[in-house]
C-alpha cells in the first residue's frame, strides 16, 4: 500500500532523513525538516537529559516535524560485568596508539537503559518516533500515539514488516542490502536478511497495509523514481545527506563517500559488534586481521574511545556508506532535497 506519508507524518514531501547513530546533526536534521520533509535524528547512546536538549536544539531551529530514532534491545547485549575484553583490547592497541588515546576503564554500563530513553522522547514530544532493531512493545505504541507521536518501524525482511505492522506501527521503513550503516535485522541473522531494495521493496509492499518506505541504494532523482514505481510510499535517504556539509560526519568522511565506487562498500562486524556497511579503512582491516571482535555493545564502546580522539582521521573513524554513495552530487542538504524531489511522482 502506498498511503499518504505526507498526511500522516505532517510533512509536504515523502523525503525522509536517515536517522545516523553517532553522525546526526541538528543542522541537517533542520535542514530536511525545513525543505518540506522528515529530519531525523539517531538517538544510539543518548542519556534522557541529551535527549532532551537536543529536542530543545531542533526547535530552537526549525518549527516542522522530526523525528527521534532509538535503537530497541535485542536480547544480545553484553554488560560491563559480562564479557571479557583482552583480546579485542590487543586487536584495537595499535589504533589507540595511532589516535595517542588510552583505552578507557569499563563504564558502569554501555548504554541508558530504553525507559530512560523513552521518558526523555516523551518530554521532547517529536511528530515521529521511529525505531530500529525490533518491534516495539504494545505499550510503547500506545504511549506514542496516546501523545499523537506516529511510529515508524524498520524492517530488512517481509517477515519483519508484517511483524511491525502487527505490532501497530504507522509505517515501515524497508532497509535494503545496499543501505549504509547497521543492518536492523531482528527475526534472523543480519546475515541471513541481506535483501536489496528492488527485490525487497515490493514484496514488503504487497503484504503490509501500512505505508513502506523504501531504503538502501536511493541517492537521486532515479532512485526515488524506481521506489515509487515499486510501489513505495516515501524514500528514506542516507548517505547523500551524509556527505553534506550539514552533516556531523568528519571532512575525511564526506570525501570518502563522494569519492566511493559500487564495490568499496563492504560489511562488518569490526567497528560495532553488529553487522554494518562501510568503506573500509585502516581501522576495519586491522581489527579484521586480528580476528578479535567484542559481542555488542561492547565493541562499539571500545572503538568510540579511539574514534572520539581521532574524529578527522579518516583512517581511525567509522566511515559507513551504502552502495550508492558515489551517485550523491552534493555537499548542500538544500540541493539534495531539491534533486530526491524531481523524482517524485507528478
Amino acid at each position: 500500500m502506498t498511503g499518504d506519508l505526507q498526511s500522516l507524518l505532517g510533512i509536504d514531501a515523502p523525503i525522509i532523513l536517515g536517522p545516523f547513530g553517532g553522525l546526526s546533526s541538528v543542522a541537517l536534521t533542520a535542514s530536511v525538516s525545513d525543505c518540506g520533509g522528515l529530519g531525523s535524528f539517531g538517538l544510539y547512546g543518548y542519556s534522557g537529559d541529551r535527549i532532551r536538549d537536543t529536542a530543545t536544539a531542533l526547535r530552537a531551529v526549525t518549527g516542522r516535524p522530526f523525528a527521534l530514532n532509538l535503537w530497541l534491545p535485542l536480547g544480545d547485549e553484553v554488560a560491563p560485568d559480562e564479557v571479557d575484553l583482552t583480546a579485542a583490547r590487543a586487536a584495537v592497541a595499535p589504533l589507540f596508539e595511532a589516535a595517542g588515546a588510552a583505552v578507557p576503564p569499563l563504564p558502569a554500563a554501555f548504554l541508558p537503559s530504553l525507559s530512560e530513553q523513552l521518558d526523555a522522547v516523551w518530554d521532547a514530544a517529536p511528530a515521529v518516533l521511529s525505531v530500529v532493531f525490533g518491534v516495539p512493545a504494545p505499550e510503547i505504541v500506545a504511549e506514542a500515539h496516546r501523545r499523537g507521536i506516529r511510529v515508524i518501524g524498520t524492517a530488512s525482511s517481509v517477515a519483519e514488516a508484517v511483524a511491525l505492522e502487527e505490532g501497530g506501527v504507522d509505517a515501515v521503513v524497508a532497509s535494503g542490502a545496499e543501505a549504509a550503516g547497521h543492518r536492523v535485522s531482528f527475526l534472523r541473522p543480519a546475515e541471513e536478511s541481506l535483501v536489496g531494495t528492488f527485490a525487497l521493496v515490493p514484496q514488503v509492499v504487497d503484504a503490509v497495509d501500512v505505508p513502506v518506505i523504501a531504503a538502501g541504494g536511493v541517492a537521486d532523482r532515479r532512485g526515488v523514481a524506481a521506489a515509487f514505481a515499486l510501489g513505495a510510499a516515501g524514500v528514506q535517504v542516507g548517505s547523500a545527506f551524509l556527505r553534506t556539509r550539514q552533516s556531523a560526519a568528519a571532512e575525511a568522511h564526506r570525501a570518502a563517500l563522494a569519492a566511493a565506487a559500487d564495490t568499496d562498500t563492504a560489511l562488518t562486524r569490526a567497528m560495532s559488534g553488529r553487522l554494518a556497511r562501510g568503506i573500509p579503512n585502516r581501522a576495519v582491516r586491522t581489527i579484521e586481521r586480528a580476528g578479535a571482535v567484542a559481542p555488542f555493545p561492547a565493541q562499539n564502546w571500545l572503538t568510540g574511545a579511539f574514534r572520539s580522539a581521532a574524529a578527522q582521521d579518516g583512517d581511525l573513524v567509522s566511515l559507513w556508506a551504502g552502495q550508492a554513495a558515489g551517485l550523491s552530487r552534493s555537499d548542500d542538504a538544500a540541493a539534495v532535497f531539491a534533486e530526491l524531489v524531481r523524482g517524485l511522482p507528478r
